[in-house]
């Protein structure tokens, strides 16, 4: 089959004829209106109106003739200067619609439904053809001489995407994914361009017509007599509208989204039309500095909360990377892992949390404040988390305080370490039999004071954050919990693991129960940041041979993924992006 011949109708005025009340009507009609034509509905008083086309029905923005559909009225229901005939049909019958409610919903009225109906359209799409009346037919395309497009409208600018009848939905969806490649407000810019190359038309003859009537000018100019060939004559008008060509085809779309009411006389005024060609050796200057332009296109100041996942750089989020790679000022949480931090720019200034015990506030406060003050300069701004930045990062709270000061963030979502450290420890959250809920709970609350833990549960897996430092006090409260909550205790038999480093190279597990797990921590020492993890599942994959407690040292995660393990090595792709971000800014 031959590709359409995709064309764009001036149709103010023109009278579209559409036959039936459903809500594809009400589409077809809404069209009609937009681009300035007439509908007219052709359906039985007894049709099933959809509601947003009785609406325009009423308000008088449709007519509505309350018959079936006659094969006169292709050409009696059109413009007077076409003898009548209409511009367009539109045949929206089809499926469960019917022309004429009142036959009772039988066997009979079902053969109307499918038979009559195919019938009918056909019978419409062919007096339209005989006509040569362009029509359209509700999913039948060998029916229809003409399609409508999926189309992004904005100003001047329109977008049609068709499949040619092989899927509406797919075209609706390259549609959207077309439209939102284009710079905001675009048919603003190309409504600006088609002034200057109209203008500059005009201009040019304009002056064309002043220098025909020269000899009615009672004073000559003291250039009158310079001998001027004809390619000076019209090097400034090709001059004008070759530039004017070029930026359209070579400008990036957001540069040219730029351009505004003033720039537009200043094209004009730097291209004259005068006769007098430019010495040799002083070549025309740009009408429009780019650099001014390109200022206007700058992003303007942003805050992203972003969360950098467990540890490792492989596991960050491909748009997370790219934050870093873009932000002018980076903020970071203390615990965030050195790998992630060698992947930003040795130019991007670096600002770690300085917390520690009784100076937690005072910390965040000094980054919030530092964030503040470099949005104000118009800097783009990474807040980078550990994780995710809403599980236990303060996100919400660090949302609020920059909206509430103008400035709206964007967050990132990050691979949270509550789930990923005891899949890398090989524990398993949920196992079919042994444990179907999973409980997310932090060992510290504010300021330093100890949540209540949660009860007891056999088929529960409880991950705890930042509850290392004060695994003695929370291992207490477990399994000896006060007088009015001593049937949510824990048993000291129940298996749990130390998860320290999740995902970086010196990652350690230590596999223990609540009754050994406190002496087993004193034993090896802390790995900060780290996690505890209980419940069955923790003996699920790997249990602990009858020990009191287990170390297992290093991460074999991503054992066999050379690519990864690149990533996990240092990064050698996101440094070299990162290289060449760099050497970018230098020149």
């Amino acid at each position: 089959m031959p590709p359409l011949l995709l064309t764009a109708h001036d149709c103010v005025g023109h009278i579209h004829l559409v036959v039936g009340s459903n809500s594809i009507a009400n589409a077809r009609c809404s069209k009609s209106i937009e681009v300035g034509a007439i509908p007219i509905v052709i359906a039985s008083q007894e049709a099933e109106i959809h509601y947003a086309l009785k609406d325009r029905i009423e308000a008088g923005q449709i007519k509505w003739i309350r018959r079936d559909f006659e094969d006169n009225d292709l050409t009696s229901l059109g413009r007077d200067e076409i003898d009548n005939v209409v511009d367009a049909a539109f045949v929206t019958l089809g499926g469960k619609e019917s022309l004429c409610r009142s036959i009772s919903r039988t066997s009979t009225w079902k053969y109307r439904t499918n038979r009559h109906f195919e019938v009918k359209r056909t019978h419409i799409s062919t007096l339209c053809r005989r006509l040569r009346i362009p029509v359209n037919v509700l999913d039948a395309p060998n029916l229809c001489t003409f399609s409508l497009p999926s189309t992004h409208s904005d100003g001047p600018l329109q977008i049609g995407i068709t499949t040619s009848g092989k899927g509406c939905k797919l075209a609706t969806r390259i549609r959207r994914e077309v439209a939102a490649l284009l710079p905001p407000n675009f048919g603003s810019a190309v409504e600006r361009l088609g002034t200057v190359r109209r203008r500059i038309w005009e201009e040019d003859h304009r002056i064309q017509n002043l220098e025909d009537e020269d000899d009615e000018i009672p004073a000559q100019k003291p250039t009158f007599n310079q001998l001027i060939s004809e390619s000076d004559q019209t090097a400034a008008k090709t001059r004008r509208i070759r530039w004017f060509s070029q930026i359209c085809e070579y400008w990036p779309l957001r540069r040219l989204a730029s351009i505004t009411d003033a720039d537009i006389d200043t094209i004009l005024q730097s291209y004259s039309t005068s006769s007098q060609p430019s010495p040799a050796n002083r070549p025309t200057p740009a009408p429009l500095d780019i650099s001014t332009l390109d200022l206007r296109t700058r992003p303007t100041p942003r805050i992203i909360l972003a969360g950098s996942g467990p540890g490792s750089p492989a596991l960050l989020t491909l748009a997370t990377h790219r934050a870093i790679l873009t932000a002018t000022v980076i903020l970071a949480d203390k615990l965030v892992p050195s790998p992630i931090l060698d992947l930003i720019p040795r130019r991007t200034p670096l600002h770690i949390a300085r917390k520690f015990p009784g100076n937690a506030e005072a910390a965040q406060q000094e980054l919030l404040t530092l964030g503040l003050a470099a949005l104000q300069k118009g800097e783009a701004v990474l807040r980078l988390k550990q994780g995710d930045p809403y599980i236990y990062g303060r996100g919400s709270e660090e949302y609020t305080w920059f909206e509430e000061r103008g400035f709206k963030p964007v967050v990132l979502p990050g691979i949270t370490s509550a789930l990923s450290a005891p899949l890398f420890a090989k524990v398993p959250c949920t196992s079919r039999g042994v444990s179907d809920t999973v409980v997310i709970c932090t060992g510290t609350g504010r300021k330093g004071k100890a949540p209540e833990p949660p009860e007891y549960g056999e088929a529960k897996t409880v991950v705890f954050l930042m509850a290392l430092h004060r695994i003695g006090e929370l291992v207490e409260s477990l399994v000896d919990p006060p007088e009015d909550r001593k049937g949510c205790a824990w048993p000291k038999e129940t298996p749990c693991a130390v998860v320290e480093r999740a995902s970086c190279s010196d990652q350690r597990v230590i596999r223990s129960t609540l009754e050994f797990v406190v002496q087993a921590v004193e034993n090896e020492g802390s790995r900060p940041p780290g996690l505890l993890v209980l419940g069955k599942a923790c003996e699920v994959l790997k249990g602990r041979g009858g020990a009191r407690w287990v170390v297992e040292e290093g991460f074999d995660g991503f054992e066999g993924l050379d690519d990864v393990l690149d990533l996990q090595n240092g990064g050698g792709e996101m440094r070299e992006m990162a290289a060449e971000r760099e050497s970018v800014a230098a020149t």
